[in-house]
């Protein structure tokens, strides 16, 4: 409990300012650079409602007497300044002479999102996810330092979950099939999956032996993220749901139901 408080406080400190100063420049002193960043391996952060995310953030620092380190890292929604993520260590590696990558271990734990905002009101926690920036101090080890401003961007996604079920099993050839599903998606106010309501999602298909999917027809989800629809079976295969994924929301594929005929 003492750590999520301290973090959430931490963090809160920093997105404040941020939100506050939405302009603020780098600075710094001395020819030390940031010239390249990288999130997650190029990668969204998916996160879910239970378990603890850790992503690293590889930071490539140039400077002519070589490089000290990183004292700060922070990331926060670009939009909003929210960030309920703590950074738990660095490690860095030299390239050259003059150049080294120091990769920040970040970590976003769920349980402490809906707390970061408390006391806020109208604070939604589910407003944490979309586009994200990173910020990072660096040091070089001739004293310079430079205070890189938005050096990389990527996406915190919640997490989502797709189920496909396809009946009746077997069924006979040029007969209606009726293949059922749910789309739910992480909710870090309670910590749950809830519906993912109004979206289209792409029924798809694998006849028997072949080796891909090709997408049939589309449903939307209703009001608790279910979906349904009818196809005719003209061969037998697997049928799945596909949902591409929004800017807050993990693409998902569920798994493919095999249905024989008879």
């Amino acid at each position: 409990m003492r750590k999520k408080i301290a973090v959430g406080a931490a963090v809160g400190a920093v997105s404040a300012m941020l939100v506050t100063a939405p302009s603020a420049q780098a600075e710094g002193r001395g020819d030390i650079r940031v010239t390249k960043a990288v999130v997650n391996n190029g990668g969204n952060v998916i996160v879910g409602v239970k378990d603890v995310k850790t992503f690293p953030i590889a930071i490539t620092i140039k400077d002519n007497s070589g490089v000290k380190g990183v004292s700060c890292v922070s990331a926060f929604n670009r939009n909003n300044g929210h960030g309920p993520v703590d950074h738990i260590g660095t490690s860095c590696k030299k390239i050259s002479a003059t150049t080294s990558v120091c990769t920040a271990t970040m970590e976003i734990n769920p349980a402490w999102i809906d707390d970061y905002g408390s006391g806020n009101d109208g604070w939604d926690a589910n407003s944490v996810a979309g586009d994200w920036t990173v910020n990072a101090t660096v040091q070089a080890n001739d004293g310079d330092y430079w205070i890189s401003d938005s050096i990389a961007a990527f996406r915190v996604k919640r997490a989502a979950v797709l189920t496909t079920n396809a009946s009746p099993e077997p069924v006979a050839k040029s007969s209606k099939l009726t293949v059922t599903g749910r789309l739910t998606r992480a909710n870090w106010t309670d910590l749950k999956y809830h519906g993912y309501i109004n979206r289209e999602v792409q029924l798809q298909f694998k006849q028997a032996g072949a080796t891909s999917y090709r997408t049939v027809k589309s449903a939307t989800t209703n009001s608790t993220g279910n979906l349904r629809t009818t196809v005719t079976a003209t061969s037998a295969g697997s049928w799945r749901w596909y949902f591409p994924g929004t800017a807050t929301t993990m693409r998902v594929i569920s798994a493919g139901d095999a249905v024989a005929l008879k």
